[in-house]
């Protein structure tokens, strides 16, 4: 979705995001007890797009059971999509944040991402860094194969990609 389109659509979900009962419901079904702090620590608009993310998974596990007869570990995918941006919490890049990042990174690739590493900009840092971060976070309560998998979403594809990490870039793309 890196279109000017679907940016703009991502900017009006995040604005308009809620979250119901039924979906803190799904996410205790989904996560383990530890694990829920993690997840409600993130922004709501974040939430909202982790639970589209964890539901457009298993919509594409469902389609390629189907077609292809591949195995997948369906709940170490959806605790992962639920868990895939852990590492932007409230406070650290909200939604207008995250539109500045987008923007900065767009129209100043070098420079942001030089002020990303050399500590001048907190917001960017977790905008490029949020999968580690939630990596080491869920490494910090046991969840290491879904730390695993997070701290990889947002790299390149490799041969040796699970298909529970595939999976959920294509999910995470689609949202």
């Amino acid at each position: 979705m890196s279109s000017t389109l679907g940016r703009v659509r991502q900017f009006v979900r995040a604005m308009t995001a809620h979250i119901i009962e039924e979906d803190r419901a799904y996410v205790a079904s989904v996560l383990p007890q530890n694990a829920l702090p993690l997840f409600y620590a993130m922004h709501r608009a974040d939430q909202r797009h982790a639970l589209n993310v964890a539901r457009t998974a298993m919509e594409l596990v469902d389609a390629l059971e189907l077609q292809e007869r591949m195995q997948v570990d369906r709940a170490l995918l959806e605790r992962s999509a639920l868990l895939h941006d852990v590492g932007r919490r409230k406070g650290d890049l909200d939604i207008l944040g995250k539109v500045l990042c987008v923007l900065l990174v767009h129209f100043f690739p070098e420079r942001s991402r030089r002020w990303a590493e050399d500590g001048t900009s907190a917001m960017l840092h977790v905008y490029y860094h949020h999968p580690q971060i939630g990596a080491e976070l869920l490494r910090g309560i046991g969840l290491f194969e879904e730390a695993d998998i997070i701290e990889r979403h947002h790299e390149p594809a490799k041969l040796d990609d699970s298909i529970e990490l595939r999976l959920l870039r294509e999910a995470d793309e689609a949202n």
